[in-house]
């Protein structure tokens, strides 16, 4: 019974110490991809495809913002939205290796027929506006979802006016 203890001891204590290396099987920066000699965080701190990375999706949709907000049987642009699109254009001219699909979206009321209309008009004044600050044609498209896509279901003015919005939303990105 000893002699079995104390085999498996050592066996135990030879697997622990053969998962004390973490470069053991060579530097794991090239599947990190984070410069980082060390592994882990990288340098810079930006870890690729994350919100602090500026070519990211995430980073778009969080700090440049993908929506655009509109009022009551609008389509016009607010200066707030335009203040995105901005900034949505200067990404999309900074990381040209993704498109973008522009989805109008409007609230529950009316008939869904106006509904797809508006959220058509929506779309397109946004793909406009990128269009007029040198984003490509060839690398943005529009569908409406009319009222169909709600993002708050209610029937106040608070739920109304977060569905009457243009989204863009991002394809691409996977060739660098």
């Amino acid at each position: 019974m000893k002699r079995t203890l104390t085999i498996t001891a050592l066996v135990a204590a030879l697997a622990l110490s053969a998962c004390t290396n973490p470069n053991r099987f060579g530097n794991d920066d090239a599947l990190a991809g984070s410069g980082n000699p060390t592994g882990g965080t990288p340098l810079n701190g930006v870890v690729p495809g994350s919100a602090n990375d500026p070519t990211s999706t995430a980073y778009f949709n969080q700090t440049i913002g993908d929506r655009v907000l509109f009022a009551v049987d609008q389509s016009n642009l607010t200066p707030e939205g335009r203040s995105t699109l901005d900034g949505q254009a200067q990404w999309l001219l900074s990381n040209a290796d993704y498109q973008a699909v522009i989805e109008g979206h409007a609230d529950e009321q009316g008939t869904r027929e106006y509904n797809l209309a508006l959220g058509a008009r929506r779309a397109n004044a946004a793909r406009e506006y990128l269009l007029s600050k040198g984003v490509p044609a060839d690398r943005l498209r529009v569908v409406s979802y009319g009222k169909e896509r709600p993002i708050e279901i209610c029937s106040n003015e608070a739920c109304y006016a977060k569905n009457r919005r243009a989204v863009t939303v991002l394809a691409g990105g996977l060739t660098s």
